[in-house]
């Protein structure tokens, strides 16, 4: 399958089925997602699989007290959004998903941040190719997860991602002509 095909497939997924996708598969995405280019080389990404039960409830429970949180004070422009598509502070996703995938970047390297994001988008479309769903979830309280998990001050948590296959019927959001977005010479 083509790139731009596995690009336009790919959708954010909120409901799981419980069957879990091969492990293989999953270390197959990472090293795609390692391929992706750094500041350096550095190759400033960390892959955190979890999959126990436990585990991954105390991350949901961790998660939705931030989220509560955050949904107090979030502003109307973003509040409405999330009203629209039936999103709330319940995070079910992070206890449903066969695996979470908790991506870190170090600090200590240059341009940790763009790099690991350059990697993830990687992962995103290794995911797709291979027919697992994902969704890219930031905690509002993502200190807290990176403290439960007893990790040194350098690591940043840069997102969760839960996969697994998809449990539901859903239709991509609308892109943007390439029109609207690209412009030769000048804005």
């Amino acid at each position: 399958m083509e790139l731009l095909e596995i690009a336009r497939r790919r959708k954010t997924i909120r409901k799981f089925k419980k069957d879990a996708p091969p492990l293989n598969d999953i270390l197959y995405c990472i090293k795609v997602a390692k391929e992706a280019p750094s500041g350096m080389n550095s190759q400033p990404w960390r892959f955190l699989i979890v999959s126990n039960a436990k585990k991954k409830k105390e991350i949901r429970n961790i998660c939705e007290e931030g989220e509560k949180k955050f949904y107090k004070r979030m502003d109307e422009k973003l509040a409405n959004w999330v009203k629209e598509r039936k999103i709330t502070w319940e995070k079910k996703f992070l206890e449903d998903a066969p695996f979470l995938i908790i991506i870190f970047s170090d600090r200590n390297s240059p341009y940790y941040i763009q790099s690991t994001w350059l990697c993830i988008g990687y992962f995103l479309l290794a995911l797709e190719e291979k027919g697992i769903a994902s969704l890219t979830y930031t905690p509002p309280n993502a200190d807290e997860i990176k403290k439960w998990l007893g990790l040194p001050s350098r690591y940043r948590l840069e997102t969760i991602i839960p996969v697994g296959y998809s449990n539901e019927d859903k239709r991509k959001e609308k892109r943007k002509e390439i029109e609207e977005i690209a412009f030769f010479e000048t804005l």
